[in-house]
């Protein structure tokens, strides 16, 4: 398989709050955050496929210096089994728990996350809503809520509804935290700047305010800015997790790679589940062309986050680089199913049709859908220069089979005619000797001539002898 083709389209990291991220409760206060880049389309998958998308998915930790009061912990037996992904019995499981302790806001937190994780969204929303209306000032909830409505498409909707909480409580932090979060979807930087500064001024170590405000940075190609906003951070929580996961975006955009790769492990060792760290470092390793632990790096992400669109664009690809065609074919559809309209996917299944031998599958009519697929790529918008090259490779490969199936027609009928002539050849000589045999047919049969002589001979006899009675006579 073609390296060049392979690594096409490149990276698709993510630290968005748009990207699918929820967290099965380790602690109420955990929850995606951060923007995407394209909230309304395909949160967190780069439109781009030479670059990587600039939206990165990141995730509070177990510690909120802008939280004032911890809430109770879940139980282990919950949390446990919503780590291992067993998503229903964990739903269950929490569900039991609200109906147990209805007052319970971390509880209402979970539930959500898992409901979310399930693609129950308009459960998840009432969770949510339930957990804020128990403890308006958890984090966890609004981060949620928000992200949630970012990824579905309504992150003006979260913005509207924000800033009315915040004219009643101007000072409300959580609130305005999650204010950030709904401008960076909308990419609207400046505000979203100004705002996580407000929360920084009031809560100079709000470390989520600090993620965010990266983030800005970040999308403004201030990297040296974001990457000592995020220092700071790491300072104040190093167990951190997104933190760790916003700075390995930072360092990879200042050129230091293998400090990145360092980072994204960081993160994806504090939180196992969080999904797009382990994204980002299944992006690097596939880079790397490590296709067994990207493998296991985006499988982990897509359990954790099963519609988390670019993780599962990153698993094809890793499944493309290990040369498995089923399975790249499965999560290249699987992406489809969830954003339609991202380009990169139809360039993906182009390439795999294009570099894949399936055996179960014709040549021809493999090249043929790799053509189709390049066709759609660019009607969805995508612009890569050497779609071109490809095109015509699978140009070449189309009429070079063509070709090869036509030498071999031939060949079948020249070895047809060759066996054809063998057989006459071989029956030539045995119909020359048939002539010989008919002509030899008639003396054997007269070989027993003595015996009809004898029987001759008694009749000759016979009327010799009625002679010589009539001479008697």
């Amino acid at each position: 398989m073609s390296l060049r083709r392979l690594l096409v389209p490149g990276l698709l990291l993510l630290a968005s709050a748009c990207a699918t991220t929820p967290k099965p409760g380790a602690d109420a206060k955990t929850s995606a955050a951060s923007a995407s880049a394209t909230p309304d389309k395909d949160p967190g998958a780069s439109a781009d496929p030479k670059k990587p998308a600039a939206s990165t998915a990141t995730a509070k930790s177990d510690k909120d210096p802008g939280q004032k009061t911890a809430p109770t912990p879940p139980p282990a037996d919950a949390r446990a089994v919503a780590q291992r992904g067993e998503l229903t019995a964990a739903e269950s499981s929490y569900r039991t728990q609200v109906e147990r302790r209805p007052k319970d806001d971390q509880a209402w937190t979970n539930l959500g996350i898992i409901q979310e994780r399930l693609g129950k969204n308009d459960e998840a929303e009432r969770s949510y809503r339930q957990a804020l209306e128990l403890k308006p000032e958890q984090q966890a909830a609004w981060d949620n809520l928000t992200r949630l409505q970012c990824r579905t498409g309504r992150a003006a909707q979260a913005e509207s509804s924000l800033r009315e909480q915040l004219q009643a409580k101007p000072d409300a932090i959580p609130p305005r935290t999650a204010l950030v979060q709904a401008l960076l979807c909308q990419k609207k930087l400046d505000a979203a700047a100004t705002e996580a500064k407000r929360v920084l001024k009031a809560e100079e170590r709000n470390v989520r305010a600090m993620q965010l405000l990266a983030q800005v940075y970040h999308r403004e190609r201030k990297y040296e800015l974001a990457r000592m906003v995020l220092e700071n951070a790491r300072t104040i929580a190093p167990d951190e997790a997104a933190t760790h996961n916003a700075l390995g975006l930072v360092q990879l955009a200042l050129g230091s790679k293998p400090a990145a790769l360092e980072s994204f492990k960081k993160a994806s060792e504090l939180k196992p589940e969080l999904a797009e760290a382990r994204n980002n470092l299944g992006a690097l390793l596939n880079e790397a062309q490590d296709y067994a632990a990207a493998i296991r790096e985006l499988e982990a992400a897509v359990q954790a986050a099963p519609d988390f669109v670019s993780a599962r664009l990153n698993l094809g690809n890793a499944y493309r680089g290990q040369g498995d065609f089923t399975r790249a074919l499965a999560e290249y559809q699987q992406v489809l199913r969830l954003a339609p309209d991202l380009p990169d996917t139809y360039f993906n299944l182009a390439i795999l049709h294009l570099d894949a031998e399936p055996q179960d599958m014709d040549a021809i009519a493999r090249l043929q859908a790799c053509l189709s697929f390049f066709d759609q790529y660019r009607a969805k918008g995508g612009r890569d220069e050497r779609v071109d090259d490809y095109v015509k490779d699978a140009k070449k490969g189309i009429e070079k089979e063509e070709r090869r199936r036509e030498r071999e027609k031939r060949e079948q009928l020249r070895k047809a005619k060759a066996e054809e002539d063998k057989k006459k050849s071989e029956e030539e000589p045995k119909k020359a000797e048939e002539p010989k045999k008919t002509a030899e047919t008639p003396a054997s049969d007269k070989s027993p001539t003595p015996a009809a002589k004898k029987t001759a001979t008694p009749a000759r006899k016979a009327s010799g002898s009625a002679r010589v009675a009539e001479d008697k006579k």
